[in-house]
């Protein structure tokens, strides 16, 4: 009997790893772009800049990312291909908010012992992601941690890439007092603010998983791995379809901090949350854990995924050609002058039940 090498004694195990990768090739084959070249098990992914030279003056934009502790919740559950789905999202709308469309993208894997099927399953989640935005999954690594990861855990991360015209780029210089905001509804919660929730559902109240919570609708771990909406095809219609001046991906720090981010000096946003009623998540957290207003909307994104500036006359345009492609979206506010000083954006009113789209 051979005995095992000793790097597998160490705790890696090679031959697990080159299993994921057998696993995985089918779906990342799915994730890919004309612009590819080679293919899975290279040192480097490698993608063909020449089609650049349709732009008159290419802009690369990057965004780097993970899903944070939203990974606990599919650890418990045994669930992970939605955690791949959502890294996706977390990377791909940080660069279509500046008009960029994504071109390609690279993970990271970090786990306690390499599983297989359940590294095939997170790639699995990441590639489809990539094929819903249209970018290709060109690359990543999947690194083995015994010893500082228990063996069932892991975390994910990425990095991608994408490009823009530079006269096309969206950004706070475009944005003017009587701009017109839309909003874009989330899935849910996302993959923002969970170090709260888990703490508020599960530790202080007390809440397993596998509880069915009737204002949810279904079980507890159900809505908590609800995976991220990735807006990245919906995003890039919109900008070619409406006057968009500029976007902003509302995750970590909520809808106000994300949305003053593209507004200029002298402007701030005013959104209305009369336009929307939150889904039933937002108000569990809120109650069970008797967690401020102004906290949760500092944490959640409180049912907007994401939102657009658009010009005045073009808003219902931009609302309607996001239903058409199946996307809730409503006005949410409108950019005012606001004199000198720093940017901002803030919720006025009080989210009416019946007042708006439940989101």
């Amino acid at each position: 009997m051979q005995q095992p090498s000793a790097y597998a004694r160490a705790g890696v195990d090679i031959e697990a790893g080159d299993q994921a990768v057998e696993l995985m090739k089918t779906h990342v084959r799915a994730a890919t772009r004309p612009e590819v070249l080679g293919g899975l098990g290279g040192f480097a992914g490698l993608f063909d800049a020449s089609a650049l030279k349709g732009y008159d003056h290419p802009v690369l934009a990057t965004s780097t990312d993970g899903v944070g502790t939203k990974v606990a919740i599919a650890q418990a559950m045994g669930v992970h291909h939605t955690i791949g789905w959502d890294l996706v999202g977390m990377l791909v709308d940080d660069l279509v908010v500046c008009g960029a469309e994504p071109l390609f993208l690279t993970d990271y894997i970090a786990c306690g012992h390499v599983v297989p099927d359940r590294i095939a399953d997170i790639v699995r989640g990441i590639a489809e992601g990539c094929a819903a935005a249209g970018c290709a999954l060109i690359g990543g690594e999947t690194a083995e941690h015994p010893g500082l990861m228990d063996p069932d855990e892991f975390d994910v991360a990425g990095a991608t890439v994408g490009v823009v015209e530079a006269d096309r780029l969206l950004g706070p210089d475009r944005v003017r007092p009587g701009d017109a905001l839309v909003a874009l509804a989330s899935s849910g919660l996302h993959s923002n603010g969970y170090s709260l929730v888990r703490r508020v559902l599960l530790d202080d109240a007390g809440l397993a998983l596998d509880d069915v919570v009737d204002e949810l609708g279904r079980s507890l771990g159900a809505e908590l791995l609800e995976p991220t909406r990735v807006y990245a095809s919906d995003a890039l219609a919109l900008i070619d379809g409406v006057d968009v001046h500029a976007m902003s991906h509302i995750t970590g720090g909520g809808l106000a901090n994300n949305l003053a981010r593209v507004i200029p000096a002298g402007s701030t946003a005013v959104v209305s949350r009369a336009s929307w009623q939150p889904a039933p998540i937002f108000g569990l957290v809120q109650r069970l854990g008797r967690v401020s207003q102004l906290d949760l909307e500092a944490t959640l994104n409180m049912g907007v995924g994401m939102v657009a500036v658009v010009a005045a006359d073009d808003a219902d345009a931009a609302v309607s050609l996001l239903a058409g492609r199946g996307l809730p979206a409503w006005i949410c506010g409108e950019v005012v002058a606001a004199g000198g000083g720093a940017p901002g954006a803030r919720l006025d009113g009080d989210h009416r039940p019946g007042g708006g789209a439940v989101v």
